[in-house]
């Protein structure tokens, strides 16, 4: 995305002016406004821009033969890494808006004594949402070698009995992969971010506040939910109002919405652990302008979600769809199957398993980038946590307790 880059720098330039000044709220109000309602209309530009390219058309096999024919499909590996960049671009100018050549007491007063605790409760959240999915990842992957083996063995010209067999039994496998994710008696190793309440990791401020990236890792079955944890990240979450609502208050809940959404999305299109019953209510007023595109975008993921959420999908990436899609093609097939098969169905086969290649080729390309990005998203999210409890710590003065 050039535009988000180059207006981000923009954004990110203006702010620096004020690092070697301390603000006054009453000297500066008028400037503050205008940051605020810039930070807003980059929100609104970025997931436009992702809306755009979610309603765009697949090109046709010719089309895609040429660069400027690509299109990332909806919920595919590269649409999700665009999402990815869009957070980090927004919070990198939140952060900056919030902390940057600011005076510490301004972010100590009501409402943010309340709003930024809030706010970094929610950041801890998603980093254990981060970790289930990166770990769902590792499905997704274990997914792509069992559609790889079936292409091995259906790529074989002639193919017979043998060749079938196997890629029956490995598509088989993957059907299975795909639909046991939330059964009762599932393994489940959860990772989690930092340690939690009452152990020693956690015993002092100075832990608590610089969150130990040495994972503690536990089988956890029954006890933890990604559905659960995203609920609980928009328990409390409300747009400011009245006066607030032209404060910095209003950032704070953009960025605490920005944040969920893309939690919310990833655990939708990526297997987690225990997302029965993930709700598809956005508590974001409509008439917002900054967040019409992302309520269109949660909308649009939500239908989606009610679909598949009743046939126990593995969730809404594309890539996943398309395997999916294919393997119930091929595995009819293969129970149909008598050597030599007929001319036609070779055809046919040929066309999917061709397709399902494609698939696993997309896949092998995109899912450690994916897997880095959600890294480096996790890292980010760590880092200005930290910061911004720095901050907020210096002024001593806080009317929420921050956990």
């Amino acid at each position: 995305m050039p535009a988000t880059t180059e207006y981000q720098g923009s954004f990110l330039g203006r702010i620096s002016i004020r690092r070697n000044q301390v603000m006054n709220m009453d000297g500066n109000h008028d400037q503050e406004l205008e940051d605020i309602e810039l930070f807003q209309r980059h929100i609104a530009d970025r997931f436009a821009d992702l809306l755009s390219s979610s309603q765009q058309q697949q090109p046709s096999s010719e089309e895609a033969s040429t660069p400027a024919a690509a299109v990332d499909p909806f919920l595919s590996i590269n649409w999700l890494r665009k999402l990815l960049d869009v957070f980090l671009c927004c919070e990198a100018e939140f952060k900056a808006m919030l902390i940057m050549g600011r005076d510490p007491s301004q972010i100590s007063k009501p409402p943010l004594d309340r709003l930024i605790p809030e706010m970094l409760d929610r950041a801890v959240k998603a980093l254990d949402i981060c970790n289930a999915v990166t770990n769902g990842i590792e499905t997704v992957r274990h997914c792509q070698k069992l559609a790889e083996i079936a292409v091995t063995a259906l790529e074989q010209k002639p193919f017979g009995d043998g060749q079938v067999k196997r890629a029956k039994k490995a598509l088989s496998s993957l059907m299975m992969a795909m639909t046991g994710e939330d059964k009762e008696g599932g393994s489940y190793t959860r990772t989690w971010s930092f340690g939690r309440r009452g152990s020693a990791a956690a015993s002092s401020n100075k832990d608590r506040g610089h969150l130990h990236l040495r994972s503690h890792t536990w089988s956890v079955s029954k006890n933890w939910s990604a559905a659960k944890q995203i609920q609980a990240m928009t328990a409390n979450l409300q747009a400011p109002r009245g006066n607030e609502a032209s404060g910095l208050a209003s950032p704070v809940f953009i960025m605490s919405t920005v944040i969920v959404f893309l939690m919310w999305t990833m655990v939708a299109a990526i297997p987690c652990q225990e997302r029965n019953g993930l709700a598809t209510h956005f508590p974001v007023p409509k008439q917002l302008v900054w967040a019409q595109s992302m309520i269109a975008l949660h909308e649009k993921i939500g239908e989606e979600w009610k679909k598949k959420e009743k046939k126990g999908s593995v969730g809404l990436l594309d890539e996943m769809q398309r395997l999916e899609k294919s393997a119930h093609s091929l595995i009819e097939f293969a129970d149909n199957f008598q050597f030599p098969a007929e001319e036609e169905r070779v055809e046919e086969v040929a066309a999917h398993v061709a397709e399902v290649a494609d698939t696993c080729r997309k896949m092998a390309d995109g899912l450690v980038p994916l897997q880095l990005q959600i890294r480096e998203v996790f890292h980010r999210i760590v880092r200005s946590r930290t910061e911004i409890l720095d901050v907020l710590e210096s002024t001593g003065k806080l009317s929420a307790p921050i956990v």
